[in-house]
């Protein structure tokens, strides 16, 4: 079954469209987790709306299973291949199709990577906010599916936010084209949140109306010293209220992450003399070249005097921004190492409120199970996110540890994940996020948008 459906995928896909064997393996055989790394049994490249069409169409009828590849980017094992399964990369739709300046809109197809987006924006004069640590790799197909947040969460909202409409097959091969421009479109259902953040579960994405902003006139930065949470909580309203509706970006990092980031890192240097319990990089974009830094100096100022910060360093120069944020980002470049030790890497949400009891239970939890471990917390805060890095020396304790965590964060009424999504490695625990009827609700819509389950089978829900 499977050659003979290879065979008419290849006519009309032609040589480019269907890579086989070792051509199918490569990087298709794994998300960036690595985890569970195993070659489909074809790559499919299609190059248009009408090839994906004609591929789900033909898998639906032969129920051959898919799973949807973008940028490859993902932690959760959602585009890593399962036994049987074909891949179906959407690499070859890459095109940006129009920037309606009028509009503010952007229409792309899915494969096109993030950055190449950001930057036709930039050259337009205008701004796509969306911004991850993998910008140059990521897809904007796969940005949509899993609800991407990133940096800019705190001014600009998660993916869903950025996204006017859409263009998605579903499992049959049907295709449903929605490609609306406007803010305001209240005609019926607003179909294209069944796609955004459901991880290519209910339909394939390949084309999508951004909204695009203006770009800012002035940008700040520094990097501030804090003593505990607390702190930093007072920090943060005290920014979102002096800095209105220019705070783009409130980075939080423990002691420990910076320090593990500093000697690991060498790039990355710290403008501080001493060692602090806590930091926090904060960005303010304006409009008003002649006053933002005043304000924003201003506001940093005030804080000290309350006694919120210890100290702060303010970024002179683009090369000093690019400095603090090489801390913030230097955990991509850590990863690999940890991963040796036995990572456990959580991107959860709790209320801001509840951090740090979240984080006092997971030590306490930590020390009674582990004589020593290696622990790093970080996130965008501002957004209710954290990012929890922990290694026990041990890969076989990852398991342990994930289970630890993910109760507590249960217990405070979380999310095990706030913007890597579900994929298969948090799927047995969604039941700590999600109540069973929700679950069953979900379940309902697979069943109904995919009757023969074969759109990423087995992930987010069975």
């Amino acid at each position: 079954m499977a050659s003979s459906l290879i065979e008419t995928l290849r006519q009309r896909l032609g040589p480019q469209g269907v890579l086989l064997g070792g051509d199918a393996a490569g990087r298709h055989v794994a998300d960036a987790s690595g985890a569970n790394a195993r070659a489909p049994l074809a790559v499919l490249r299609p190059a248009s709306t009408d090839e994906v069409s004609f591929i789900l169409s033909a898998c639906s009828d032969a129920g051959q299973p898919l799973v949807i590849q973008g940028g490859l980017t993902g932690l959760c094992g959602g585009a890593t291949p399962h036994a049987g399964e074909m891949a179906l990369s959407l690499e070859r739709m890459h095109a940006i199709e129009e920037l309606d300046h009028d509009a503010r809109t952007m229409t792309v197809q899915a494969g096109t990577p993030l950055e190449a987006i950001q930057n036709a924006a930039a050259e337009a004069g205008l701004r796509f906010p969306l911004d991850l640590g993998a910008r140059g790799s990521c897809a904007i197909g796969g940005n949509i599916s899993t609800n991407a947040g990133g940096n800019e969460v705190i001014r600009y909202g998660m993916t869903r936010n950025l996204v006017l409409g859409l263009e998605v097959v579903l499992a049959d091969g049907t295709v449903i084209t929605s490609l609306n421009k406007m803010l305001k479109n209240n005609a019926g259902y607003d179909l294209k949140h069944l796609f955004i953040g459901t991880e290519g579960t209910l339909g394939v994405v390949t084309r999508a109306v951004l909204r695009l902003f203006p770009r800012p006139l002035s940008r700040h930065t520094a990097l501030c010293a804090l003593r505990n949470l607390d702190d930093v909580i007072r920090f943060l309203h005290h920014a979102q209220l002096n800095l209105a509706g220019g705070l783009s970006a409130f980075e939080v990092m423990w002691d420990d992450y910076v320090n593990f980031i500093l000697a690991n890192v060498a790039s990355a240097k710290s403008p501080f003399t001493e060692q602090h319990p806590m930091y926090v990089l904060i960005e303010f974009e304006g409009s008003q070249e002649k006053t933002d830094e005043e304000t924003f100096t201003d506001t940093l100022a005030e804080a000290v005097k309350a006694g919120w910060l210890i100290d702060a360093a303010i970024a002179k120069s683009e090369k000093e921004m690019e400095e603090f944020w090489r801390i913030r980002d230097g955990v991509a470049e850590v990863l690999p190492k940890l991963a040796a030790m036995g990572l456990a890497n959580f991107d959860i949400s709790v209320p801001i409120g509840l951090m740090d009891r979240l984080l006092s239970a997971v030590n306490a939890d930590l020390a009674v199970a582990f004589t020593e471990t290696t622990r790093m917390a970080f996130g965008h805060l501002g957004d209710s996110n954290l990012h929890l890095l922990i290694a026990s020396g041990n890969p076989a304790d990852t398991g342990r540890i994930y289970d630890m965590v993910f109760r507590r964060v249960g217990e405070l009424g979380g999310s095990i994940s706030a913007e890597h999504g579900i994929g298969m490695a948090r799927r047995q625990h969604l039941s700590l996020s999600r109540s069973a009827e929700e679950i069953e609700l979900m379940r309902r819509l697979k069943l109904m948008m995919d009757p023969k389950g074969i759109l990423n089978p087995g992930r987010v829900v069975l």
